[in-house]
């Protein structure tokens, strides 16, 4: 058992996307395991909204947990939702790592009518009554801020949360609160 973990973490640590020293380091699909899409759709870039989501799962804070849930998530995703891979482009753990989901250039399932003009950004857990943490929250900021870098995002980019767009809670009542003062936030 524990030579699996050692070669788990051995792995992860190998699939880390590096883009540029002002991005977070992103954990490659490579690095969960992903299972190869069935459908893979491109967007025209760059994209001008961010849409925060939460999963609504169990929150994760070490990188076998999170693996474990971007796994999940992913089969739920194509197995009984029937997308073509996972909804999001990007997931955050409580452990402030950046999980690609479907990554830059790729339309989401995340926000009906608004996918092809979108990045959506999930947070691992569920954040109605409380905060991801602040390495979870600081990662956010720091992927957004890279995407505009990399030229992914408009430099006046729209910040919205799913609820406001679409008959839902997400990104949760105390996440929603929180990214209001954020820079981007738009009404």
């Amino acid at each position: 058992m524990k030579q699996i973990l050692i070669a788990i973490l051995v792995s992860c640590l190998v699939s880390v996307i590096q883009t540029s020293d002002d991005c977070p380091n992103i954990i490659s699909r490579a690095g969960w395991d992903a299972r190869v899409p069935e459908i893979v759709q491109y967007v025209a870039f760059p994209l001008r909204m961010v849409i925060i989501h939460h999963t609504v799962t169990a929150e994760c804070s070490t990188m076998v947990g999170c693996r474990s849930m971007v796994k999940s998530i992913q089969t739920y995703h194509m197995d009984n939702l029937n997308f073509g891979d996972i909804g999001y482009n990007f997931l955050i753990g409580g452990n402030g790592k950046v999980y690609e989901g479907l990554g830059w250039h790729k339309q989401g399932a995340h926000t009906y009518g608004y996918n092809t003009k979108s990045v959506g950004i999930a947070f691992i857990g569920d954040f109605r009554k409380k905060l991801p943490t602040d390495a979870a929250i600081q990662a956010a900021k720091k992927l957004m801020a890279c995407g505009v870098k990399l030229g992914e995002l408009t430099s006046d980019y729209e910040l919205y949360g799913a609820k406001q767009l679409s008959a839902t809670e997400s990104p949760g009542a105390q996440m929603y609160n929180r990214m209001m003062n954020w820079d981007h936030f738009t009404e």
